[in-house]
């Protein structure tokens, strides 16, 4: 008969344990199945064997209906008594030689792999596929001796895989916001090893709309799948939608649009940024045109996201964790950009820590930072940080930096410094605006991150404006959050040089209340007219 061919995209493990009250199991499988699960795996942990026989049989009927295969966790005895494709085992369950024999040659057979070496021998002994994780930490099983793998640690093991003939699925702590981020930075450079597909239990089984939920996990991973199959922007996802004019003259006069948004709209910005900065990123933000909010407490800022326009997450000086993990799923459940400002993540253990946790919840639109921070990010040795600031040789090539780390992160990428570097993972601009007392005064990046986050907001409310829609369910924000990067630079920028000029200026002091003036009495004929940007690919 041969082996049933498997599509692994949306890969869902049951778990009856985490159904939502008053929800049917059978119910919730079948919406599943509607909103585009492709492979079912039955999962029952404590059922006895003829309870285990009865769910695996009704549920294969429904899967049936839809075409979709059924696996069954462990139990090769429960496989054989319902006929399902194949079995799913664990590094201590029956070996997978001997599972071999009992099933079959036309079966398939999944092994859990957390190691480079549980790869190795996965592929030595004839896996069909195997599922790695867990990637991040999750409420569906006891992972607390184990290392969370994260996408980079996913990438070791697809590495392993490359060219082997072994599918791949991913499992741990996956959800819509951080789905991106694992697709794109767990691929290799030459996209051949990549996923082929997630393994989700409770995005899917807790909860009350299970075909919702599978529909945007499924958009998310049929989207990665196009994009990597063609020549397409592989960051078509979280960038401008449509064909792009990269001309510094179209880039320019988007700036002075989105300039004239945020004045006729005054958009909600949410910022949880660092103590020392409140007061001017809070000011600077008023003084473009858009209304500033600063709120931290994890229920006030869950109340908040449906109303505001965009979110900043400046961890500086790190308080509110808890409260910056609440609000990032939020903003990217209701689809508004997040711009994330890591401040001095390279600096301390407990920063570096701090970040992946933060990554692991929720997926940034903008990510925004010095040579230092993108620099930890990308994992760079040529530069570092000593607190807050870089140290180094600097890049040698930062226009390649930030276009590798915009396709590995999949968001657009700010670099600060005296010439900004940003970044979709396709286009990459530079510009050369701004003054060198903005490095003697503190804040002056923070602020920086506070406009592009009024930016973003603007840019998504003119997409709206056009398209009065949401289209698609993976689409976590839609607006051209590259050009959004490029006028929360600019501006400030601008303003800073037009600041330094005035004859009341004597130094930091005093450029630093003018600034706000500036930021305030800026036009965008003035940015037209100042603003140096060149389109480096």
């Amino acid at each position: 008969m041969g082996k049933v061919e498997i599509d692994y995209s949306v890969y869902l493990v049951t778990g009856r344990e985490f159904l939502p009250a008053g929800k049917d199991y059978y119910e919730s499988l079948e919406e599943s199945l509607q909103g585009g699960v492709t492979l079912v795996q039955i999962r029952e942990k404590d059922a006895d064997t003829g309870e285990f026989i009865e769910v695996a049989r009704r549920s294969k009927e429904i899967c049936d209906k839809y075409n979709v295969p059924v696996l069954i966790n462990d139990r090769i005895d429960v496989h054989l008594a319902v006929g399902t494709a194949g079995i799913h085992i664990g590094q201590t369950d029956c070996p997978l030689p001997l599972a071999r024999q009992l099933v079959g040659p036309d079966a398939i057979i999944g092994i859990s792999v957390g190691t480079v070496s549980e790869a190795h021998k996965a592929v030595e002994e004839g896996a069909d596929y195997v599922g790695i994780g867990a990637v991040w930490p999750t409420g569906s099983k006891d992972v607390r001796n184990k290392k969370m793998l994260g996408p980079e640690g996913v990438g070791e093991i697809l590495d392993i895989l490359a060219g082997t003939g072994v599918k791949s699925v991913a499992i741990g702590g996956i959800h819509l916001p951080n789905l991106a981020q694992l697709l794109h930075s767990s691929t290799g450079p030459d996209s051949t090893n990549h996923l082929d597909g997630i393994a989700i239990i409770s995005d899917i089984v807790a909860s009350q709309t299970p075909k919702e939920a599978a529909r945007g996990l499924r958009d998310v991973v049929d989207s990665f799948k196009r994009v990597r199959s063609s020549a397409t922007d592989p960051l078509a996802l979280f960038s401008v939608q449509g064909k792009r004019e990269v001309s510094v003259e179209a880039f320019v006069n988007g700036v002075m649009g989105l300039m004239d948004v945020v004045k006729r709209e005054t958009p909600l910005v949410h910022q949880m940024t660092n103590n020392v900065v409140i007061n001017d990123s809070a000011n600077a933000t008023l003084a473009v045109g858009a209304s500033p909010i600063m709120s931290t407490h994890p229920r006030d800022v869950a109340d908040l996201s449906p109303a505001i326009g965009a979110l900043l997450i400046n961890f500086g000086t790190i308080s509110d964790k808890e409260g910056m993990l609440v609000a990032g799923r939020q903003a990217n459940f209701n689809r508004k950009p997040l711009v994330f400002d890591p401040v001095a993540i390279g600096a301390t253990s407990y920063r570096r820590e701090t970040a992946v946790d933060l990554l692991a919840h929720w997926q940034p639109t903008i990510i925004k930072g010095n040579a230092g921070e993108i620099g930890a990010m990308a994992k760079s040795t040529e530069v570092a940080s000593r607190g807050v600031d870089s140290v180094g040789s600097g890049f040698s090539n930062p226009g390649a930096v930030v276009k590798a780390l915009a396709r590995k992160r999949a968001a657009v990428i700010v670099l600060t410094g005296e010439q900004d570097y940003i970044s979709d993972g396709s286009v990459v601009l530079k510009t050369s605006n701004g003054h060198h007392y903005l490095g003697s005064i503190t804040g002056s990046g923070c602020m920086t991150g506070s406009l592009i986050g009024c930016f973003a907001a603007a840019a998504r409310l003119d997409y709206l404006s056009k398209n009065k829609a949401f289209e698609n369910l993976s689409q976590l924000v839609q607006g051209d959050m590259l050009l959004a990067a490029l006028a929360g630079v600019v501006v400030f920028n601008v303003a800073a040089e037009v600041a330094a000029e005035r004859p009341d200026v004597k130094g930091p002091g005093t450029f630093r209340a003018a600034l706000i003036d500036e930021l305030y009495n800026l036009t965008p004929e003035i940015v037209k007219k100042r603003a140096k940007v060149e389109t480096l690919s």
